[in-house]
């Protein structure tokens, strides 16, 4: 009988907004994921020993309004969770980025409201069938499907709630080794291993679009007036197309899930080196933030960081 990871694996899916036509490009979207397969433990030869140091998560948070503005439009979450024993669960956590948009006080309902429903909305699918008998025939959910649903209902909510409002919105479910990251917007994840500082989630703003078309240089779009315009957020209407990316990480690696008031000012090889020169997950967030109002801070930062063990 497949255990429950097989089957729960095995079915894998500030700002203006103007809209373009879009396409969807992204390959890792219909790759199904690899057979996590778990086998039950011995306790006789697997079993933790007492001794031995817990195989857990490494979890870092740093938020920040930044130096210019006088409220906090981005909002965080974050959710872990282990099970250990003959029939240990894998290291599972859920963890959300999002940068609100609108003015007043409508960035901040629209990025509170998204995040607490694509939480609840992950959280009521997933943790269920990780925590079921994992020798019952359960149905399992599809993880694609989870996360696509997931930012639809957030679209919807915010849609209803908000329609002055919008949002960005990054969401990244880790089961084991496995993360699998739905995205809309302008926050961004990045893959950083021994040998690897990977941004793996797009940059749905215009002018990034621009430059993908062959249509600016680096150059011209870090100072073009229109840098800040997305093409895609939450809360925009009816129809969302959402960016889904899958990866299997390797022992040690960290995902980094940030707002633009960070990475917007921090350029990639500074924030690459803040991370390896850090410590810990938390100190390289709060090395981070400071880095960014360092440049100024015009805007607010958000950082989470996650390190898998590295054995």
């Amino acid at each position: 009988m497949p255990n429950f990871l097989d089957k729960l694996f095995g079915s894998f899916g500030k700002k203006n907004v103007e809209t373009v036509p879009q396409r969807r490009s992204d390959p890792d979207a219909t790759v199904p994921l690899p057979d996590l397969s778990m086998a039950t433990r011995s306790p006789d030869s697997q079993a933790t020993k007492p001794s031995e140091a817990p195989r857990r998560l490494i979890l870092g948070i740093a938020q920040d309004v930044g130096k210019v503005r006088s409220h906090n439009e981005d909002v965080l979450m974050v959710f872990t969770g282990e099970l250990d024993g003959l029939e240990p669960m894998p290291n599972f956590g859920v963890f959300i980025v999002a940068d609100g948009m609108g003015g007043h006080s409508l960035g901040e309902r629209a990025s509170g409201i998204a995040a607490r429903t694509a939480g609840r909305t992950i959280m009521e699918k997933i943790l269920p069938s990780l925590l079921a008998d994992p020798q019952a025939d359960a149905e399992r959910p599809a993880l694609k499907e989870v996360m696509e649903e997931a930012m639809e209902s957030a679209n919807m909510a915010v849609f209803t709630s908000v329609p002055e409002g919008g949002t960005t919105l990054t969401c990244a479910l880790m089961i084991g080794e496995q993360v699998i990251l739905s995205h809309v917007g302008d926050s961004l994840a990045y893959l950083i291993s021994l040998d690897t500082f990977e941004q793996v989630t797009r940059d749905h703003s215009l002018v990034q679009r621009l430059q993908e078309l062959g249509q600016l240089s680096a150059a011209e779009a870090a100072v073009h007036p229109q840098r800040s315009v997305l093409y895609r957020a939450i809360g925009q209407g009816e129809n969302l197309e959402v960016d889904i990316i899958s990866r299997r990480l390797p022992p040690g690696a960290m995902l980094l899930l940030c707002s633009d008031g960070l990475w917007g000012l921090v350029p990639d090889p500074r924030i690459q080196e803040i991370v390896r020169q850090s410590p810990s997950p938390q100190a390289a967030c709060e090395a981070l933030v400071a880095a960014a109002n360092a440049a100024g801070g015009p805007d607010n930062i958000t950082a989470i960081m996650v390190q898998l063990p590295k054995t």
